[in-house]
């Protein structure tokens, strides 16, 4: 396995802390756990649905959280005290915590549990305040007003 070395990021760059520790963790997180099975997808320019696998789970079984820009799942199995005998157990029904790290402005807007799938809904909402703003260009000497306020620039 190869190993990166992130200390010059973290030389050159000021406020970039999160971003190198999300590379960082990418890099040495455990990739071999797969449970359960999920999808992403990207629905629209700024909708995605994460789409988790949990058969054999009840929609009280499942938390959803979303905390420090990521969304955490997780399940445990409620006991029912009903002792089975199982000739073959090929589905899981083990407690399990998953993490989906979030980019900024990214929310979660709505979940549902249908037919064994966990469907999460998140959407990219960027507030006004960093948009991208016109700025008209005044012909000759007066200061050019700011489009939306009626405040004028100083030249």
């Amino acid at each position: 396995m190869r190993t990166y070395d992130f200390t010059p990021l973290y030389r050159a760059t000021v406020g970039f802390d999160r971003m190198a520790s999300l590379l960082d963790r990418a890099m040495t997180a455990d990739t071999a756990t797969t449970y359960p099975p999920y999808n992403i997808e990207k629905l629209g320019e700024n909708e995605y649905r994460v789409s988790i696998a949990v058969a054999g789970f009840t929609a009280e079984e499942l938390s959803i959280e979303s905390r420090d820009n990521a969304v955490v799942v997780t399940a445990r199995k409620a006991e029912t005290g009903e002792k089975r005998t199982y000739l073959h157990r090929g589905i899981a029904t083990r407690a399990f915590e998953k993490s989906f790290q979030l980019a900024d402005h990214v929310h979660v807007t709505g979940a549902r549990h249908a037919d064994g799938m966990l469907h999460i809904e998140l959407e990219r909402q960027v507030p006004e305040a960093l948009k991208p703003r016109r700025i008209e260009i005044a012909n000759g000497k007066a200061a050019p007003e700011l489009e939306g306020t009626s405040e004028t620039v100083e030249a």
